[in-house]
């Protein structure tokens, strides 16, 4: 697939995931028929199976990916084997969002597929050109898009079931300014990360720091640590060299705030323990975000829910319509009135007020971010239903009045604590399955 196909579709999925980060996109030829008729089984991951062809083309695509980044590729058993964890590791997440009940219907879909098209200023035709040109099947490009939606979905739900901030906690964070560095800087880092299971013994445990102080013995000794990364970190991100990209204060774990403040770039740190086991951190890069104050937003929307006589199909087709019929004149207010499920702003129509970072869900701030004063967004979908929103003014505020440094700790709190759930969740996850490797 062309470049700016691939870098357009990633840009959309982290978006769409927001604040969670890490979504993985490994994009093969569509299925190819074996040799013969019996495929062979490299993995069985509970009820499910990897196959031998499968790890084909998803290693010939991880090698293109890192090619067109300018990476090095690992040994040839290194990238087999980060590419079949991550194999075994999506197919997990696909059962349990099957298990959740979690559907991206071709409505959807086809939303997002021409949002891709547009983020890369092609026509649907022309995308699906590009994609076939490069030898990749368009049929397991849309449904490679769905996979990786279901999963952006199963990932908010994880969030929203376990992540509840309370005023104690924030209360405890505008005490402690340490815990959260200076909002306009952003940290480019890297991990190496080695595992320690839940009740893990203490065995287990003195392993897991022998294992990361011998990396970090290594490191000291000049040893690349993108490389090292790869071949020994048990992170999700080891495929890109620990790469975990470019971190906004409330994206980094508050055990490694106050360690990456003390760093320089190219710097890494001592091993660090974690519930989840032991890191070791690099300082790639930092730079000013260019965020002065705070930005809010001014603007209304329209919900429409669904339910057992509203599918998602038909709550989008409507907001379609609706959209319509806004963009030929009708007033959005009126229509809002009428329409809007959200009973407290429809008899505004569908004013929210002034909106500060963090008051609504990822995806609905997600929207907002995208769109220019004056603009109405496509339909989209939240936990609380379907919806368009405009944009009808925007500010930036001092950021120094007490409920505004409230709100910053709250999203703060939400996004890391989002992020480590996530993380913690897909660990569980995999500790739990029958995963039977026939390499």
């Amino acid at each position: 697939m062309k470049q700016h196909v691939l870098k357009g579709l990633i840009g959309l999925l982290l978006s769409a995931a927001a604040p969670y980060a890490g979504a993985q996109v490994v994009f093969g030829p569509g299925p190819q028929a074996p040799a013969n008729q019996l495929d062979a089984i490299v993995a069985i991951v509970d009820d499910d199976v990897v196959t031998r062809s499968e790890l084909k083309a998803a290693l010939r695509a991880a090698e293109r990916q890192l090619q067109q980044g300018g990476t090095a590729l690992p040994a040839a058993d290194v990238l087999e084997k980060q590419v079949l964890e991550r194999l075994i590791l999506k197919k997990l997440q696909l059962r349990a969002a099957e298990r959740e009940g979690v559907v991206i219907d071709d409505a959807t879909l086809n939303a997002a597929i021409d949002s891709i098209a547009q983020q890369n200023s092609m026509t649907l035709d022309q995308m699906r050109e590009a994609i076939e040109r490069d030898g990749f099947s368009f049929a397991r490009f849309r449904e490679q898009i769905r996979e990786e939606l279901v999963i952006t979905r199963l990932r908010q739900r994880v969030a929203d079931s376990r992540v509840q901030i309370s005023e104690a906690e924030i209360n405890n964070m505008l005490s402690n300014p340490a815990t959260l560095p200076a909002p306009n800087r952003e940290y480019h880092l890297a991990q190496i990360f080695i595992a320690v299971p839940e009740k893990a013994s203490p065995l287990q445990i003195q392993q897991a720091q022998e294992k990361i102080q011998q990396l970090a013995d290594q490191l000291r000794k000049g040893e690349d640590f993108s490389r090292l990364a790869m071949s020994a970190s048990e992170g999700r991100e080891a495929l890109e060299g620990g790469d975990l990209g470019w971190r906004s204060p409330d994206r980094i774990p508050a055990l490694f705030v106050e360690v990456v403040q003390r760093l320089q770039p190219g710097q890494t740190s001592d091993p660090i323990r974690s519930p989840q086991g032991f890191h070791i951190i690099k300082l790639l890069e930092a730079r000013d975000s260019g965020a002065q104050g705070v930005a809010e937003t001014r603007a209304r929307h329209i919900l429409i829910k669904t339910g057992p006589r509203t599918s998602d199909d038909e709550a989008r087709q409507r907001l379609v319509r609706l959209r319509e019929r806004i963009i030929n004149g009708e007033d959005f207010g009126q229509l809002a009135g009428a329409n809007s499920a959200d009973a407290p702003s429809a008899v505004r129509g569908g004013e929210l007020g002034w909106i500060k970072p963090g008051q609504t869900s990822p995806q609905f701030e997600a929207e907002l971010n995208k769109l220019g004063t004056g603009q109405i967004s496509e339909p989209f979908q939240s936990p609380a239903g379907w919806h368009i929103v405009q944009v009808e003014e925007r500010r930036q505020s001092s950021g120094e009045s007490g409920d505004l440094k409230r709100t910053q700790a709250r999203q703060a709190l939400y996004q890391r604590q989002a992020e480590e759930e996530w993380d913690q969740w897909l660990r569980t996850l995999r500790q739990e399955a029958y995963v039977d490797i026939r390499l």
